[in-house]
């Protein structure tokens, strides 16, 4: 069975990804420079897709297979 997501929302600290298997995820933003430091508006902005999370003008990817594993961005990317 492939895990994705299908929501993600936000709180003041965290990241909240709602799985396909029914979880829910809560990261820690300070995991991802880019995404702790955008607005709402850009926040919003995600495409969910089979393989993860992806912000265009935030040229961010996080995999839902980075979130599981607890990794956290390095680098340029997740």
């Amino acid at each position: 069975m492939t895990i994705s997501a299908t929501d993600v929302t936000f709180d003041e600290s965290r990241m909240w990804v709602s799985l396909s298997d029914g979880r829910t995820l809560g990261v820690p933003l300070a995991w991802f420079p880019r995404l702790d430091n955008a607005t709402l508006e850009q926040l919003g902005a995600v495409q969910i897709s089979a393989f993860g999370l992806h912000w265009e003008a935030l040229d961010e990817d996080v995999s839902v297979s980075a979130l599981l594993e607890g990794r956290a961005a390095t680098g340029d990317a997740a």
